[in-house]
């Protein structure tokens, strides 16, 4: 569609083992097995493959834009950031607008990924019906040569044809769509410089 340039933008935390997981793991099949449903290959963004040299921030923004689908890996981490939350909350804005994820239209263009606990979720974390691969996680590459790599692949290649689904129903690209910019980092005071005596 004019205006779209990725079909799908990977959120996740650079906390804990998730990244490791998607570049070593679900990065690689999710999109062999996106290409088996779809052609051309929908592409696929993970902040990963960003150019030296620049603005994450506003390429970032740019990107979220012009993708059709977020794709958040949650964790406990994941509600922590606050880039995560930005990028989250950009596409919650941009539903809005488009009256999705709503009473009319439950279906939203949030598809997310459990990848561990969920106990510790925020509520907003818990209202999406999410794909659960907490048995899965394994963030190692020796994974591909385990037994459990063959449920992987399984459960990799439903949630590829599920999502093949609803990226011919997403909407008209519309360039005024809301982007959240997270906060700059607040600038922490030196520690004080500790006194012995009166």
């Amino acid at each position: 569609m004019p205006g779209y340039e990725y079909d799908v933008f990977i959120s996740y935390s650079n906390v804990g083992s998730a990244p490791k997981w998607l570049v070593n793991n679900f990065f690689p099949k999710f999109q062999d097995c996106l290409a088996d449903q779809i052609a051309p290959a929908p592409r696929v963004f993970l902040d990963r493959t960003m150019h030296r040299g620049v603005s994450w921030p506003e390429k970032l923004a740019r990107v979220l834009l012009r993708s059709k689908i977020l794709i958040p890996v949650l964790s406990p981490p994941y509600f922590e950031s606050a880039w995560c939350m930005a990028e989250w909350d950009s596409m919650c804005e941009r539903e809005r607008v488009l009256g999705l994820a709503g009473s009319d239209c439950p279906q939203g263009l949030i598809y997310p990924i459990l990848y561990s606990d969920s106990n510790n979720f925020p509520e907003k974390g818990t209202m999406r019906a999410w794909w659960d691969f907490k048995d899965v996680a394994m963030p190692e590459a020796v994974f591909q040569v385990s037994p459990g790599w063959s449920n992987f692949h399984e459960k990799v290649v439903r949630f590829a044809e599920d999502l093949s689904e609803l990226l011919k129903q997403v909407p008209d690209w519309q360039p005024d769509w809301p982007v959240i910019r997270s906060p700059q980092p607040l600038l922490m005071p030196p520690p004080s410089i500790p006194r012995f005596g009166p």
